[in-house]
């Protein structure tokens, strides 16, 4: 028996990076997977490798984040598990942040999660059921580099709903918990450090040499803890919001 055999899991923002490793991973344990995306041809060739279900969606339209949820229950009879992946991670300081780019990162790393939680949530309880959500969140909602002010203002909203919602719904049996992940070796992740910070073809060697587990965060380890959440396994485990990272938070030399 997988962790989690017989549920029903929907993935936003599952079919690339850390999302897709989900998506895979909770396939490998069991599951029905659903997963969305922006990209109709990563989505569909992605779908056809793993047997999962991709709806095409912009979460950053709340409308299509909630109606994710509508057509997972729609395709499978119910939704049993959340995980909300999906990421915005466009630079811009304090200084230089515009109105636009602000509501970007607000709509894909805030909104969407919420309202798709909202759905979910509202599954589960009418049904009586319990669930579990996990939100991939990040290390910057501790605060963040200057040159990510926006994401990590809606990553730190996003630990604080998970958080809330975690808190109003645990006598329904519902476990919302968070990861703060670090830096991550993603495709994303090699696209934003070409195009605004100029890296090359060795970036991820150099990046890895200065890591105190001389690595990245890779997404398979990410994939498997995300699983171990979602399951039975962890117990009764709500609320919490895990810095799985290399960083130590309020560690000083």
């Amino acid at each position: 028996m997988g962790l989690l055999e017989d549920k029903v899991v929907l993935v936003n923002g599952g079919s690339q990076g850390v999302g897709a490793g989900i998506g895979r991973a909770a396939v490998r344990e069991g599951a029905t997977v659903v997963f969305t995306g922006r990209r109709a041809g990563i989505g569909e060739g992605l779908a056809a490798d793993t047997g999962a279900l991709f709806v095409r969606a912009d979460l950053s339209d709340a409308a299509q984040a909630r109606d994710s949820v509508v057509q997972a229950v729609a395709a499978h009879g119910r939704i049993d598990c959340l995980v909300n992946a999906a990421g915005l991670t466009s630079r811009g300081s304090l200084l230089d942040t515009t109105p636009e780019l602000f509501d970007a990162h607000i709509a894909v790393n805030l909104r969407a999660p919420f309202f798709a939680t909202q759905a979910a949530v509202a599954d589960m309880t009418a049904r009586e059921a319990p669930g579990t959500i996990v939100n991939i969140i990040s290390n910057c909602a501790h605060g963040g580099p200057p040159h990510l002010a926006a994401y990590s203002t809606a990553k730190a909203g996003l630990a604080g709903l998970t958080r809330n919602a975690a808190h109003a719904h645990r006598w329904d049996r519902i476990r919302i918990n968070g990861l703060n992940i670090g830096w991550t070796d993603t495709e994303g992740e090699d696209a934003t450090q070409r195009a605004f910070h100029g890296a090359g073809d060795d970036w991820r060697e150099k990046a890895a040499a200065a890591q105190p587990m001389g690595k990245l965060g890779q997404v398979d380890e990410i994939a498997d803890f995300v699983v171990l959440l979602l399951s039975d396994r962890s117990g009764v485990v709500t609320g919490s919001v895990i810095d799985w990272d290399q960083t130590v938070f309020g560690g000083l030399d």
